[in-house]
């Protein structure tokens, strides 16, 4: 027999397969289609790593199934090549960004295909390729046309270091989530996208998507965080502005706020406006702001302060006049910038006024109050309300709302996503500016605006993006045409092209579709493709995208199918969320920590099979799992043993085999499909055991065999089935079918335990009734020893599996 070369027999398979154009979709829409998706990764300098290997590889094992299952299979990839990752990458390293990212994606080409992934790469897409960012920028003009793509001077997230602004999402505890310096507010001219117009829609529809876990709808819903209250104006005295909007979900306790509180940034506006405080105000807000840049709202809790505003509020109730502090747990970004407190019912507000000596109003009572210890934050009757005492919560938000003509209004947290980025390496935003300033949007005819070939692409430092200082670029003679649109026009006006660049998750917001009808050069995607193909069956990726990519791709597809573009509501139909690749000491792997493991490495020592084996078993796919050399050393001896029982393979198949063979195909077949890919491996490996044993193996058991293994190990299983003589093709054969009544054994051993411990065991027919069971336990030498002639109290059967006897 020939030794197992892996490397030989791999490096063979993996250019056959490319020259024979193995995995190339298949053209057949009368066939019943599966569109299998791993995220589209960042091509980095540092290549692909473990966590890269474990999604793609989970996701090459379900395609492949399903292709020998007959079904036509979309399993395509592609690059995530624009933002402002790349971008650094590329300063650092002293090199232009588009070859930088074309070096990088070759790079990470050929690691997938050494790992052998079934991908089909004709159909890749690359965010930075004109031909595909034509049609980012055409979604852009749509958005814009329909009122969801605006211009605005407001503040926004800004990181110093990178010198960019940032949507909510790109913030970690309130920190860039690329570099981790501390986020400022800063005010700029922005494009923004009116994400809030979608936002009961992205939640409603979290619903009817059954196959995505929980706990990830969990994350969405609280992110875009819905809120339905109501919205009162206070009257204010000895303040700068007459009134002020306070938002609450409780107004069934307005009877009860003794104070109202303002965030530091309004009493900052307020001071910029003119507003007459005292010294010790301006010196308070400045000394809050400056600590929010350290602490900051999705931070860790600090001490709660304020200062007495010298102002008072009238509750609208009660007419009773109440002060007015600035506070530091009030923030900006959530609802008004001013809250109605009320200590005795909302725990910041009761821990703030025991401080500072603010009266505390119980106007809720219930069986379950925490009063006066704490405040009570349920619900239950008003007192102290006037003519709503008595009243349950429920009713009493809807009659005081009514009464004191409050407006009902329904918040969300999630905020308009803020588009701009003030960097060179993304795609330009398709507007013009006239010489007042006024926006107007390019012309289809004018699309793709790709970006200018500069040398200096570093930011500006002046909040500007690069592209401001390139003036052949930026500045253009053109028209507007009747449709209001820009065309370029020598004998035209003057116009100045935007300068900001779209943010990196632009691309990714629909490079979904784009898979299905990659080189279409007239429309996104065919109506004949879109309707075949979408939604995408399974969508395999990090669950740290949950209020990034899956929100934003959400919002896009749920917009493209309000202009016809998608006939689908949702564009993923399951979610699978893998659990980190940690490092071999359990940490999260990293340069600092020097517990990186390069796939490059572990291919060479040990072969793309047994990587990909390792990856599958390591552990439950959807948990965290360390790296562990020694695992992987057993996957190698796995395919030995595999390569070994190959030489005993005979004509007829072996009698006392059939039962094994049918419940390892019955189990790997439905593993794979629920990604238990650990326990699909583990079935195997228990029924190789059992063939080496045998020293025997049927060729029709063989055959089968193989074909439950190829998915996770393909080259040899592809060289083993060329051994035996297998004519047909491995990959369109067909998946092994069991036999249900074969995959239980005709006798099984039960084990005999008396009061809880194991005495010994009886061999009885499978599916015994338990009367049955009984008598044949009642004939056993451990019976007669431990039970005799006395009446057990209980004798407990569990089915098939054991009897435990009470005495």
């Amino acid at each position: 027999m020939k030794p197992y070369d892996f490397k030989k027999i791999e490096q063979h398979w993996q250019k056959q397969w490319e020259e024979q154009q193995t995995y190339k979709t298949g053209e057949d829409t009368s066939k019943e289609k599966v569109f299998v998706l791993g995220m589209f990764p960042y091509p980095s300098g540092e290549g692909l790593h473990t966590g890269h290997v474990k999604i793609f590889t989970a996701s090459d094992i379900y395609a492949r199934k399903k292709r020998m299952e007959g079904y036509n299979v979309l399993f395509p990839t592609g690059w995530d090549a624009f933002g402002l990752p790349a971008e650094q990458f590329a300063i650092k390293n002293k090199i232009h960004p588009r070859i930088s990212t074309d070096n990088n994606v070759n790079n990470f080409r050929r690691q997938m295909k050494i790992l052998s992934l079934s991908y089909d790469f004709n159909r890749e897409v690359d965010t930075t390729d004109p031909a595909y960012y034509k049609w980012t920028q055409w979604i852009f003009l749509k958005m814009y046309e329909k009122g969801l793509a605006f211009e605005s001077y407001d503040p926004i997230n800004w990181c110093p270091s990178c010198e960019t602004g940032l949507a909510n999402e790109d913030l970690e505890a309130g920190k860039c989530e690329r570099c981790g310096s501390i986020v400022e507010k800063k005010k700029m001219r922005q494009w923004t996208l009116r994400i809030t117009d979608y936002a009961e829609r992205l939640l409603h529809d979290l619903d009817t998507l059954p196959k995505w876990p929980e706990w990830l709808k969990e994350l969405e819903r609280n992110w875009i965080g819905k809120s339905e209250g109501a919205e009162f104006d206070f009257e204010l005295e000895g303040a700068p502005v007459k009134s002020v909007k306070i938002f609450t979900t409780r107004p069934d306790t307005l009877f009860g706020a003794t104070f109202v509180a303002i965030s530091a940034e309004l009493a900052d506006e307020w001071l910029k406006n003119g507003w007459e405080a005292e010294e010790d105000i301006h010196e308070y807000v400045a000394k809050t702001l400056n600590e929010q840049k350290e602490i900051l709202e999705h931070g860790k809790e600090r001490e709660k302060t304020g200062i007495f505003a010298d102002m008072y509020a009238i509750n609208p109730t009660t007419k009773e006049k109440i002060p007015v502090w600035i506070a530091n747990y009030v923030l900006s970004g959530v609802g008004t910038g001013a809250i109605m407190a009320v200590p005795a019912h909302d725990e910041r507000d009761f821990e703030f006024a025991f401080k500072y000596n603010i009266p505390i109003k119980e106007v809720i009572v219930s069986e379950k109050s925490t009063l006066p210890e704490k405040a009570f934050v349920g619900e239950g009757t008003l007192i102290n309300s006037e003519t709503f005492d008595g009243m349950k919560s429920e009713e009493a938000k809807h009659r005081i709302t009514e009464h004191f003509k409050g407006k009902p209004v329904t918040r969300y947290k999630l905020q308009d996503w803020v588009f701009s980025r003030q960097r060179y390496w993304g795609e330009p935003i398709p507007i013009v500016h006239d010489e007042e300033g006024k926006a107007y949007p390019l012309d289809v005819s004018e699309l793709p605006l790709t970006l200018p070939e500069v040398e200096h692409y570093a930011p500006s430092g002046t909040g500007e993006s690069p592209l401001a200082t390139i003036t052949d670029w930026v500045n253009v003679r053109g028209i507007i045409t009747e449709k209001g649109t820009f065309k370029q026009d020598n004998n035209g006006t003057n116009f100045r092209r935007e300068t900001n660049t779209m943010p990196q998750w632009a691309g990714s917001s629909w490079y979904y579709l784009r898979f299905a009808d990659p080189n279409n050069t007239k429309e996104l995607i065919s109506k004949e493709a879109e309707k075949y193909w979408q939604p995408v069956d399974r969508y395999v990726g990090g669950a740290e995208h949950a209020t990034r990519h899956l929100i934003y791709a959400r919002f896009w597809h749920k917009f493209l199918y309000d202009i016809g573009i998608v006939s689908q509501m949702e564009p993923f139909l399951t979610m699978e969320s893998v659990g980190l690749v940690l490092g071999p000491d359990g940490q999260k792997m990293s340069k600092r920590r020097g517990n990186i493991v390069n796939p490059d490495d572990v291919v060479k020592e040990w072969g793309s099979d047994a990587v990909r084996l390792y990856s599958a078993f390591m552990g439950s796919f959807y948990d965290a799992t360390p790296w562990n050399k020694d695992a992987i050393v057993g996957c190698a001896r796995f395919l030995e043993k595999v390569w070994k029982v190959s030489g005993y393979v005979k004509e007829e198949s072996i009698p006392s085999l059939e039962t094994i063979f049918h419940k390892t195909v019955k189990k790997v077949t439905e593993d794979i499909e629920v990604f238990k890919f650990n326990t699909a491996i583990s079935s195997m490996m228990i029924f190789l055991n059992s063939v080496d044993e045998e020293k025997a193996i049927g060729k029709a058991e063989w055959k089968a065999f193989l074909q439950i293994l190829a998915p996770f190990t393909p080259s040899i299983a592809e060289e083993l089935w060329k051994d035996a003589g297998f004519s047909e093709n491995l990959h369109t054969e067909g998946w092994p079918v069991y036999d249900s009544a074969k995959t239980f054994e005709s006798e099984i051993t039960m084990p005999i335990q008396i009061n809880g411990k194991l005495r010994g065991t009886f061999i009885v027919p499978f599916d015994s009734s338990d009367e049955e069971v009984k008598t044949s336990l009642f004939k056993t030498l451990e019976y007669e020893k431990y039970v005799g002639k006395n009446e057990p109290k209980k004798v407990i059967i569990v089915k098939n599996r054991l009897v435990n006897i009470v005495i």
